[in-house]
């Protein structure tokens, strides 16, 4: 493996500054890669072999002049560990070609660009797209500046997630934020684009529990009392809410993309998108009602009036009803005097925690749909005897 050293060439005149330069050694041949980074020579430590920062006016100067350099031999090193793996030999120029010329790096930004291109053409739209809340919450953090894959480091990492933190970002969303980036950058390891670092050990990663957006049960049947029969934009908004409810909280990308054949024999049958789970739900009266309210075309394959022009970009179709019916929600919320934000979502949490309400066994409901973890939830629904769950969902349905 070659080696790298650093290297000051204090300068002929007197009272001019030198050049720092790196030295590549391989198999005993020495080549000089010189840099644009000047210093006097009272600012070098020859036997350290590193910049002296001292408490001058060029403080700032030497300090990024650091920042530089570090950045340079991290660089170079991973060249040295591609050509390495490449079992082929090489010299001590071609590390300077490779790093002068950029050879075989790739940008963060172009590679995770890659990623979210991918996902969209694999159908992953809802993963793609929150890549692409974090790429974009990244480059703002960089000011729009690229930097090459073998540039991220820990001290990069630890910066975003203060700027993430400064900006009032809350610690989970930071955290999701940190975990794609993680995600992207096992990629590139797979790939053989860097070398691991552990970059992510000094930032949080976890999940902190947060208040559950439930409501209870007489807040659910206030909702349903409502009489929004002159306001068809706020009833159907309260039917989507109801649908997901009494469907055990089905997401609503799921509830968007059900099919009428999903419903065979007083069963709805359909495989979560996020996990692809397969799930099983008894046809209840209340659920036929919603749909009977709102019949759909022969020529329309989907069950619920959502995604009612599937000649156009369904996904965005979805994403702008479900953007309509939360505001809506808002609004009923109010109607209904219930003083959380009132969303989509809250019909799952809701279920939830009526289900814990009725003495369900934690089994049964699966304590992860509280959103302890999501894997919890998969493993208890999809090892349970489904009549068990459709027995507590007609429990908590026989209630309002």
């Amino acid at each position: 493996m070659a080696s790298v050293r650093v290297k000051f060439k204090p300068s002929a005149v007197e009272g001019k500054e030198g050049v720092i330069y790196y030295q590549i050694i391989q198999n005993c041949v020495s080549r000089q890669l010189k840099t644009d980074y000047r210093i006097y020579s009272e600012e070098w430590d020859e036997i350290g072999g590193n910049i002296l920062v001292k408490a001058t006016e060029r403080r700032n100067f030497l300090l990024s002049l650091n920042v530089y350099m570090k950045r340079d031999l991290k660089r170079l090193y991973v060249i040295i560990g591609r050509l390495d793996k490449l079992n082929i030999k090489y010299t001590a120029d071609d590390v300077i070609r490779s790093f002068r010329n950029k050879t075989g790096e790739q940008s963060f930004f172009s590679f995770m660009k890659e990623i979210i291109i991918h996902l969209e053409q694999m159908g992953k739209l809802r993963t793609a797209e929150n890549y692409s809340y974090t790429l974009n919450s990244f480059m703002q953090f960089r000011h729009y500046e690229d930097i090459f894959l073998s540039e991220l480091d820990s001290d990069l990492i630890q910066l975003y997630e203060a700027y993430l933190l400064k900006k009032g970002i809350v610690r989970n969303t930071s955290s999701f934020y940190m975990r794609i980036l993680r995600a992207v950058y096992n990629r590139a390891l797979e790939k053989n684009l860097v070398e691991q670092q552990n970059l992510f050990k000094h930032v949080y990663t976890g999940v902190d529990k947060t208040v559950k957006r439930a409501i209870s049960l007489s807040a659910i049947k206030r909702i349903k009392q409502l009489d929004l029969s002159i306001q068809p934009h706020l009833d159907f908004a309260r039917d989507m809410f109801l649908f997901s409810f009494y469907t055990r909280g089905m997401s609503f990308i799921d509830m968007a993309y059900l099919k009428k054949n999903n419903l065979q024999n007083g069963y709805l049958f359909y495989r979560r998108r996020k996990t692809g789970q397969q799930l099983v739900v008894k046809w209840e009266k209340c659920m036929q009602e919603i749909v009977d309210k709102y019949p759909t075309s022969d020529l329309i394959p989907y069950l619920l009036p959502i995604l009612k022009y599937p000649d156009q970009d369904t996904y965005k179709l979805y994403r702008n009803t479900m953007s309509s019916i939360n505001r809506y929600l808002k609004v009923i919320a109010r109607l209904s005097e219930i003083s959380i934000p009132l969303s989509l979502y809250c019909a799952r949490h809701s279920w939830a925690s009526a289900a814990k309400d009725k003495n369900i066994p934690i089994s049964v409901i699966s304590e992860g749909m509280g959103h302890d973890s999501e894997i919890t939830t998969q493993i208890y629904l999809a090892s349970l005897d489904n009549s068990i769950v459709d027995k507590a969902n007609a429990q908590i349905l026989d209630d309002l």
